[in-house]
């Protein structure tokens, strides 16, 4: 089992950032998917180390880790080896330009998703629950304020 560290990046309008995988990238397993940024731990790598570096390598952003949001797991078949994988996913604000996006070779696109524009990617699982569940969080807030 590999630990991994994932990032659901929030921008001043609440969207989450998320990730194409590259068919160019030799251990992608699911080109054309999208998912969040983050990957796994290197051998003795602090979690908080970890989870600056992936989304540092993927997205050229630097973050705060806000607090964790939930735990998931998935079994990819990585250049014919199976493995586990469990990822805590850490909710996270961008420091500086969050249109400053640069992408890794990992990657060949990306966008900012709501609920207002969810349906137009695939995600992979388990992201694609993290953030559906990351939607419903927040549109229950805005209903919720707009009563008050």
């Amino acid at each position: 089992m590999q630990v991994a560290a994932k990032a659901i990046i929030i921008n001043g309008a609440g969207q989450v950032l998320v990730l194409r995988e590259s068919a160019a990238h030799a251990t992608n397993t699911r080109a054309g998917y999208y998912q969040l940024p983050g990957g796994r731990l290197e051998p003795g790598e602090g979690f908080a180390a970890g989870l600056q570096r992936e989304v540092q390598e993927e997205t050229g952003l630097t973050v705060d880790a806000l607090e964790p949001f939930e735990v998931g797991e998935w079994y990819p078949v990585i250049q014919g080896v199976p493995h586990q994988i469990v990822a805590i996913f850490m909710l996270c604000s961008a420091r500086g330009d969050t249109q400053a996006v640069t992408l890794s070779q990992e990657h060949d696109a990306y966008m900012w998703v709501d609920a207002s524009n969810r349906g137009q990617c695939n995600l992979m699982t388990p992201d694609d629950s993290v953030i559906d569940k990351y939607i419903a969080r927040l549109t229950f807030a805005q209903v919720e304020s707009s009563i008050a």
